[in-house]
């Protein structure tokens, strides 16, 4: 089934995994902004990405997956709550060639940032982008931050996205020993098209048919944007009396574009002067005046 997130164990070894199909997710997201098909497929991966980094970390929270660079491609930002609800961006000062990221991204890191809702410490690793595709750089990630050997297959196609991580556990080495490089070479024989298209239950009938597979029950993700009329509100009030009027006097109104839905929030004189006046009551209804 599409938009789901499943994990999965090989019994009596030390290798565990995930896998993830993208389908309403990503194309809400990618119907919401202008990209071009290659930054389309960069998000469509990084989606992927971080949904499946979501089921290796045990937390209640938000998990942020962030490429931050000099270009062509500036930012890339995924957002995922362990809800199952995501959003993504990505920003862009040229035309990104169809190349490896490292060039797309260049002079840029990966950082990935766990953000939990118990108010407890924020975790954040960054390392910097591996040559090739955002699949190496989660590997290098996972080595260099985590100590733990990974590996990872992302793909985005026409409005589909998935993935698939493998990871070898911590702790004493199982009696079999072999296990995890097996399970590697079985997995490079993956397609595309499998990735994106067959279920997920065939997929590891067709890599790991030799292998006991335990498969958990799936994680349903959906796109939900944390903006609001509040929320906006509350920022232009935050801008200052001054600031917000001078933007009032210049354009009629206050226009306020979310980055990641794309969503349009208008404040006219009337909405604006009851946000200077009373900053924390109700905020102003989207009706014009």
């Amino acid at each position: 089934m599409s938009d789901r997130l499943y994990r999965f164990l090989f019994e009596n070894a030390d290798v565990r995994g995930e896998l993830v199909q993208l389908d309403d997710v990503f194309r809400e997201v990618i119907r919401r902004a202008d990209y071009p098909p290659v930054v389309s497929r960069l998000v469509g991966e990084a989606m992927a990405a971080a949904a499946l980094l979501t089921a290796t970390l045990k937390f209640r929270g938000r998990l942020v997956l962030q490429i931050q660079a000099n270009g062509p491609l500036t930012m890339l930002v995924v957002q995922v709550n362990s809800d199952g609800t995501l959003r993504a961006l990505a920003r862009y000062n040229a035309e990104v060639p169809d190349a490896p990221l490292n060039q797309q991204a260049s002079g840029g890191a990966l950082a990935i940032t766990v953000d939990p809702e118990d108010g407890t410490e924020r975790y954040q690793g960054i390392v910097d982008l591996a040559p090739g595709s955002l699949a190496a750089a989660l590997e290098k990630y996972f080595r260099d931050s985590e100590q733990l050997d990974t590996r990872v297959w992302l793909s985005a196609v026409e409005g589909r996205a998935g993935g698939m991580l493998l990871q070898r556990m911590p702790g004493d080495a199982t009696e079999d020993v072999d296990a995890w490089e097996r399970a590697g070479h079985l997995a490079e024989t993956l397609t595309v098209r499998e990735l994106l298209n067959l279920d997920v239950s065939e997929i590891l009938r067709r890599l790991f048919h030799e292998e006991d597979i335990r498969l958990f029950d799936p994680m349903p993700l959906r796109f939900r944007c944390r903006c609001s009329r509040e929320s906006v509100g509350a920022m232009v009030a935050s801008l200052g009396e001054a600031e917000v009027r001078d933007i009032v006097a210049e354009h009629g109104l206050v226009e306020v574009h979310c980055d990641f839905c794309n969503e349009a929030y208008r404040f006219d004189p009337v909405d604006v002067e009851q946000l200077l006046t009373d900053p924390t009551g109700p905020c102003p209804s989207t009706t014009q005046h």
